[in-house]
């Protein structure tokens, strides 16, 4: 790989029904060409969407021999039924696992364990390495996590789930690079040394994103919003997504990083302009026809 090319990986989720695999799938053929480190596949709550997981898994590994990671959450599940999941991946050749711990139900308020469960991410993170699992993203977040404490407490326990035996954190999303440059830099000085990859969020429907940005707790400055309401058109909205992602990208690149992660949405065009307009050249890239992922 060209040492200036950044490394990509992008994350997709199962599909719902028929229209959303031939969704996903076209999103796998847009973006396999651009040669990502990997993909991950989301995963519902206590499994809701574990079988369209592992079939979409199979498919992308099968079809488009992209290496794929599966995502793993401790809400509504044992333990052993946890562990089950993150075998199936492996044996499936999906060794990279994405460990969370996932957001509450809908309607129920706050995360609550399963009697049985693990009952954060640290605890999956150790249940995993100590069942074998060798490759394990954890979440970061830049912007602090809603329910830590403080910055100084989440970074805490960041750096556990590092000494537990994960490899890597992806990032929240978030839209000021400076902010990521600080949770870096507070990272570091903590003792971490592990890569922390940052999250990139096209925009492709404002005001969806602000209402899930909301959600997340992520902050949307006030000259993004300013620049969103002065887009006349669809069109003017996507130049300027891709303009602003594009942005944030080359300046992440200039302070160092390496490794970018793209939620797609399973949206793919928007992601796909972003990284030609950063540099990366699409490859040839042989894909099988089809759509089997559902």
């Amino acid at each position: 790989m060209n040492p200036d090319t950044p490394e990509l990986s992008f994350e997709f989720f199962p599909p719902s029904n028929t229209e959303n695999t031939l969704r996903l799938w076209r999103a796998v053929e847009r973006l396999a060409p651009l040669g990502p480190k990997f993909v991950s596949v989301t995963y519902g709550a206590g499994g809701t969407t574990r079988d369209r997981t592992f079939s979409a898994i199979m498919t992308i590994r099968d079809r488009a021999r992209l290496n794929v990671a599966g995502h793993l959450t401790c809400v509504g599940a044992s333990r052993d039924e946890t562990l089950a999941v993150a075998r199936k991946y492996r044996a499936m050749g999906a060794t990279r696992i994405v460990a969370l711990r996932g957001d509450a139900p809908k309607g129920a308020g706050k995360f609550t364990p399963h009697p049985d469960g693990f009952t954060s991410a640290l605890d999956l993170v150790k249940g995993l390495a100590k069942d074998g699992a060798r490759d394990i993203s954890v979440a970061a977040y830049p912007e602090t996590h809603p329910e830590a404490t403080s910055m100084a407490a989440d970074i805490d326990m960041l750096k556990a789930k590092f000494d537990a035996g994960a490899t890597q954190a992806i990032t929240q999303f978030f839209f000021e690079n400076d902010t990521f440059l600080r949770f870096r830099d507070a990272a570091a000085k903590a003792g971490i040394t592990a890569p922390i990859v940052p999250g990139i969020l096209p925009v492709e429907n404002f005001a969806k994103m602000r209402n899930f940005a909301g959600r997340c707790h992520a902050h949307v400055p006030d000259w993004m919003v300013k620049a969103f309401e002065n887009a006349k058109t669809d069109e003017e909205a996507e130049l300027l997504a891709t303009a602003i992602a594009a942005e944030q990208c080359d300046d992440l690149r200039a302070e160092g990083v390496r490794h970018l992660h793209f939620y797609t949405l399973n949206n793919p065009d928007l992601t796909f302009n972003i990284c030609r307009a950063i540099g990366v050249e699409p490859a040839r890239f042989g894909v099988a026809s089809g759509s089997g992922a559902a």
